[in-house]
């Protein structure tokens, strides 16, 4: 690595772990939630309405939806693989392929609900989103100096 690499990802990430692991967890998250909204609202100018039965009544899935199954399981579950990656770097391996699995498993539910065609495009999108940023955040909290 050259002077000029160690300069520009020092000038970019923070020297201490637990620092860096903090930014990379909340840039992660910011970018899932970004992204899933920009699905969301593409989903909705192809005519998706977000919506689909349950228990015999319409119910909603976005936007309040999107935000929260993008916010809370990828901040839980980025933050509990940083602080583990902490104590064992060897992790984040098995969080990237946990963290990668676990939301393209749930893409079965989407798709079997009644959603709209345009919706139910957006949805899988999304879970495929949030596989794709735990894998880049984990494995940038796996690289350290």
């Amino acid at each position: 690595m050259s002077v000029t690499e160690t300069s520009r990802t020092s000038a970019l990430l923070p020297r201490s772990r637990p620092a860096r692991s903090a930014i990379v967890v909340v840039a992660a998250v910011v970018v899932a939630l970004v992204t899933n909204l920009v699905l969301w609202a593409v989903g909705l100018a192809a005519g998706g309405s977000f919506e689909h039965t349950d228990a015999g009544r319409t119910v909603s899935s976005a936007p309040g939806g999107v935000v929260l199954m993008t916010v809370l399981p990828l901040t839980v579950g980025l933050a509990l693989a940083a602080v583990l990656t902490l104590w064992w770097n060897g992790f984040a391996r098995i969080a990237q392929v946990v963290g990668a699995l676990l939301p393209l498993a749930t893409i079965q539910g989407t798709i079997t609900a009644d959603f709209d065609t345009p919706s139910t495009v957006a949805l899988v999108l999304m879970h495929v989103v949030i596989a794709v940023v735990v894998v880049v955040a984990l494995d940038m909290l796996r690289r350290h100096d």
